[in-house]
């Protein structure tokens, strides 16, 4: 993967950022995100924010390298930090770490949200914390995606900010309001595999000597809530 060849994963993402926007791309790494965006002339301008020292030399590199200095800066920031507030952000991506993280960062950076930019977000797991976040905090989800890429199942979140909040069902945080009336086969493999594990660790719990009960219970809900969405 590279600027010019980005992994389904990104591609997909790429896919939802509002043409002529600019872009926060936060945990930007390399900065193939904005850096191909930009090249492509969807976006008029970007930022790749990193907070490690690592992926933020990284960042700076790929950008001389393609010559953006103009067109993406390289900040090394905590989260949304990266943002100044006077910038007019129109989007916000957050990919490939946890979604609890997510939250965290959405949280302590929420001043720099003040334009209510649309938010694509892809956690790495947790995704149900993503989907109270935004909730909470009067966003809609508009668009979500399930991906499968190096045998990795990958959730992709798309919200734009309401004025009237909205509510979910326990069903839909857990599995995602829009990818639960798709069920692709991606979301399928996904959740199979899930009701495999959640057996497995059943099974250990039954062998236990203290057998804890309050948690069977809880797998048990959780398997045939799985089992009531694949089959219906």
């Amino acid at each position: 993967m590279d600027a010019y060849h980005l992994s389904h994963r990104l591609q997909t993402v790429a896919g939802f950022v509002l043409s002529g926007s600019r872009l926060a791309d936060i945990g930007s790494d390399h900065a193939y995100l904005p850096a191909y965006l930009v090249m492509n002339k969807k976006i008029k301008w970007a930022i790749a924010g990193e907070v490690v020292a690592g992926p933020y030399q990284n960042a700076v590199h790929e950008i001389r390298q393609l010559h953006l200095e103009n067109l993406v800066a390289t900040r090394q920031a905590d989260g949304l930090a990266a943002i100044h507030v006077d910038e007019e952000i129109d989007v916000v991506t957050i990919c490939g770490m946890g979604g609890s993280l997510i939250c965290q960062i959405l949280t302590a950076g929420f001043d720099q949200l003040n334009k209510q930019p649309r938010l694509i977000l892809q956690p790495n797991v947790n995704e149900v914390a993503v989907r109270h976040w935004l909730i909470r905090n009067s966003y809609q989800i508009v668009a979500e995606e399930i991906v499968a890429e190096d045998r990795h199942i990958y959730e992709i979140i798309v919200a734009d900010p309401i004025k009237e909040p909205i509510t979910l069902t326990t069903t839909e945080y857990l599995f995602g309001p829009l990818l639960l009336q798709a069920k692709s086969p991606a979301f399928i493999q996904k959740w199979q595999g899930e009701k495999l594990k959640l057996q497995r660790v059943l099974a250990q719990l039954t062998q236990a000597q203290n057998e804890p009960v309050a948690k069977e219970q809880e797998l048990q809900q959780k398997i045939k809530l799985i089992e009531e969405v694949l089959n219906d």
